[in-house]
């Protein structure tokens, strides 16, 4: 059986994403002992990406084709999935929003919320679903992969993706690249591809970046 064009996006990239799985980052969420410094880092920057990642596809949805792929991708902006864990997040970690808010991007987050929305504004929908693809999927690995730790922000965090936070949404923009890189020419296809691949690797550098607590250096 033929694989379908997202399973050959995954194939390709899959020695990034081999990296993203065995990052120290999520190898230390694992064994509860990341610097909880490191993970309200993490929290604040993850926070700024979807705010960015919904304005991706807000500019996709300017270019809907037709009224399915309007109303479809309409969902994916109303049903923030991952907003209610932020919420708890800051409660955990004794954060207000409001706080939040006035954290700056960091350059790597800054960098790849460009990246997805030069790919939406130059491409088509297809361009910024292969963009907007690896998080939901690289986040929706991770949680059939990790082991919930013993740990009392660690463990909330883990385990919404554990059971499954991403998986509809994951099923969501497999079916939207796959359809567009049916209906799209060879051109179309080679820039999903590489907004795949781009993405991807920008998810490996996101989890470095809190690793590091990256700072603008001037």
């Amino acid at each position: 059986m033929k694989q379908s064009f997202s399973e050959e996006l995954r194939q390709e990239a899959m020695p990034v994403w081999d990296e993203i799985f065995a990052h120290p980052f999520l190898e230390e969420i694992e064994a509860a002992t990341l610097p909880l410094e490191k993970f309200r880092y993490y929290v604040e920057q993850d926070y700024h990406y979807l705010a960015g990642f919904g304005q991706v596809v807000a500019t996709a949805l300017s270019k809907a084709p037709d009224t399915n792929t309007l109303r479809r991708l309409t969902r994916r902006i109303t049903t923030p999935v991952e907003r209610p864990l932020h919420g708890k997040m800051f409660e955990l970690l004794e954060m207000s929003e409001d706080d939040v808010e006035s954290v700056p991007l960091a350059p790597t987050n800054s960098a790849y919320i460009n990246h997805m929305q030069v790919a939406a504004s130059t491409g088509g929908v297809g361009e910024a679903a292969a963009a907007l693809l690896p998080c939901p999927w690289t986040y929706h690995e991770i949680g059939m992969r990790i082991a919930i730790p013993e740990h009392p922000v660690y463990s909330y965090w883990a385990e919404p993706y554990r059971e499954g936070l991403l998986e509809e949404s994951t099923a969501a923009w497999r079916e939207l690249v796959d359809e567009f890189a049916v209906n799209g020419g060879t051109a179309v296809r080679e820039a999903m591809r590489r907004a795949f691949v781009t993405s991807s690797r920008y998810e490996h550098m996101f989890w470095s970046m809190a690793y590091n607590m990256e700072r603008w250096p001037v």
